[in-house]
């Protein structure tokens, strides 16, 4: 064993890793920030700057942007899958439902960065991507629990929640703080005309695959994926 890697083995290689954890903390907490205010077009050179660290520093500890996003936002969607188990807590199936439509959108108009993660996909994020699974299957429920009651629209489609999340994300990119609470009229806007009887048919819904692509596409630059499957969201 030569002298040099007794040296990194033994006590003084301890205070690197340590630099190295809480420089992944501050591009963590930086991150939080720019995505919130500039959405997840902003790049990994202006979370860098916000974290005080070079940029090799930063791609030393998140090589890609979507490992960034799974570290920033695995709270966000942990609190996102849990808002669909308490709407499926509700006794009330149709107010379970608006309550969780009213509560996802509000989550998007309060971090620009996951109004944009509701409405993309990042198949190498797999925490963040097996959160948003399981939350799609409890959400399959959820519909079918309104409709059963008569109050929501035979045609709505799972795929529409994709829809509204999209159209939300929409909204409140565009208006900002000119007009934060817009996005609330359009929500309500939306719920009403998911309520039966319904006024007219609907268009069909985007076939699934092509929904998954366009999430794709909204990613980050250079995301790769599998085949999707049946689902509206994977």
């Amino acid at each position: 064993m030569s002298p040099g890697a007794q040296h990194s083995d033994g006590p003084a290689a301890q205070p690197l890793r340590k630099d190295a954890e809480r420089n992944r903390e501050r591009i963590i907490a930086a991150a939080r920030t720019v995505f919130a205010r500039d959405g997840l077009s902003a790049s990994m050179a202006s979370v860098a700057r916000e974290a005080g660290v070079g940029i090799a520093t930063m791609f030393r500890r998140f090589p890609t942007k979507e490992e960034l996003v799974d570290a920033v936002f695995s709270d966000r969607m942990d609190a996102y899958a849990d808002a669909v188990a308490a709407a499926l807590e509700d006794p009330d199936p149709w107010n379970g439902f608006v309550s969780y439509i009213e509560a996802a959108c509000a989550m998007q108009a309060a971090d620009y960065g996951f109004a944009d993660v509701l409405t993309m996909t990042f198949p190498t994020a797999k925490a963040l991507e097996q959160r948003r699974d399981e939350a799609y299957e409890a959400m399959v429920r959820l519909i079918e629990r309104a409709k059963a009651t008569g109050r929501l629209r035979a045609d709505f489609d799972p795929s529409d929640l994709v829809l509204i999340h999209m159209a939300n994300a929409g909204v409140v990119n565009a208006t900002g703080d000119a007009a934060p609470d817009a996005w609330r009229r359009v929500v309500a806007l939306m719920i009403q005309s998911l309520e039966a009887p319904a006024r007219g048919p609907l268009p069909d819904p985007p076939e699934h695959d092509a929904l998954y692509k366009a999430m794709l596409r909204a990613g980050p630059e250079g995301t790769t994926a599998p085949a999707p499957d049946q689902r509206g969201e994977r």
